[in-house]
């Protein structure tokens, strides 16, 4: 008996303690990074809905624990003032508005011509309600009115002046920055499987309109912000998408998106071919190049991709990949950089 204890408490020799202690950093870390990415995948868009979201007509803004009927017309016009207006597009003029001492944002069709496509962005709006999607705070059809919370960060087009900002420069790194990208795909994979069915991201001709599209909120995360061009994709019906009607030219649309009969035939968009979702996986590798941009690691992150954007940029659409693969990849990729930054020389040590 007394020889088993002294068995028990004998000294382990210096190189089995560092192999065992070692052994037990790496099952911490691997603990860490699990609770880490368990984290990043909620807010990033892994679950379809958000805990604080409310029931379908409501909406919860700011501190306040209740949720709110979506206000109507009355209430727009009786409790919501104006500020100043901070955009304009085709189809809308955007105003930084006030609502009981909470900033938000009231947009307001501004060509008669273009209702459809406002009122289909609404309907997209009320309907893909998530993590996902900017928070609707009410509308007014007559009045071709929509409110939405205000994200003080603006579109995408500002990310790097942001970044610039010494309160947001801790955040220019890569892995921050390739979180920013794995939110992006989240929204695509989101829309590609919708609860409306599959969803084509139409307003994306060029990488400054993409960018236009989606707002960065305070906390770093990406939510899809203007839905006016939003067709649905039916494979097993036979009903593909054109986005537009006019000649769409450029590396940034995919080749099934350029007119197919050269130039000595004029465009005629009576002949021009339908598509499908796949030309949103055509532009991520452009979109998430824009967001790696060029800080130290972003071109380990960028070999690290380099397979799975190639084959986003396969001419035939259907040898691309799914949405959800790149998603899959993406976070693997983040998972196994942190790791390797984390403890470098790790499989070696051991």
């Amino acid at each position: 008996m007394e020889k088993k204890a002294h068995l028990a408490k004998r000294d382990l020799p210096p190189r089995e303690a560092s192999a065992v202690l070692l052994v037990l950093l790496v099952l911490l870390l691997n603990a860490l990074l699990y609770l880490y990415l368990s984290d990043l995948h909620g807010s990033s868009g892994r679950a379809e809905t958000d805990p604080s979201l409310c029931p379908f007509g409501y909406f919860k803004l700011g501190s306040v624990k209740n949720c709110s009927p979506w206000l109507s017309c009355e209430a727009i016009n009786r409790e919501v003032r104006k500020l100043k207006c901070v955009g304009e597009g085709a189809v809308k003029k955007v105003f930084l508005s006030e609502w009981k001492e909470n900033k938000v944002v009231l947009s307001q069709l501004t060509n008669i011509e273009l209702k459809e496509d406002f009122l289909h962005g609404l309907k997209m709006l009320k309907a893909l309600q998530s993590r996902h999607v900017v928070r609707l705070l009410g509308f007014c059809e007559k009045q071709f009115t929509i409110l939405t919370e205000y994200h003080p960060l603006g579109s995408l087009r500002g990310l790097n002046e942001t970044l610039h900002i010494p309160k947001y420069k801790g955040m220019n790194t890569w892995h921050r920055r390739l979180m920013l990208a794995i939110d992006y795909v989240s929204v695509i994979r989101y829309l590609h499987s919708s609860p409306l069915g599959t969803l084509v991201m139409c307003d994306s001709n060029d990488l400054d309109k993409v960018l236009s599209q989606y707002l960065l909120t305070s906390d770093f995360h990406i939510l899809v912000n203007d839905l006016d061009a939003l067709p649905l994709v039916n494979k097993s019906s036979g009903r593909l998408v054109k986005c537009g009607h006019r000649e769409l030219r450029g590396e940034f649309v995919a080749p099934e998106q350029r007119w197919p009969y050269g130039e000595d035939v004029p465009f005629d968009d009576d002949l021009m071919p339908p598509y499908d979702e796949k030309t949103d996986i055509w532009k991520i590798p452009d979109v998430s190049n824009f967001f790696l941009g060029h800080v130290e690691g972003s071109d380990i992150v960028r070999l690290h991709l380099f397979d799975i954007h190639a084959a986003c940029k396969k001419k035939d659409p259907a040898k691309r990949p799914s949405a959800q693969e790149i998603l899959d990849t993406y976070r693997k990729v983040l998972t196994l950089l942190i790791r390797e930054v984390a403890m470098p020389g790790t499989r070696e040590m051991l």
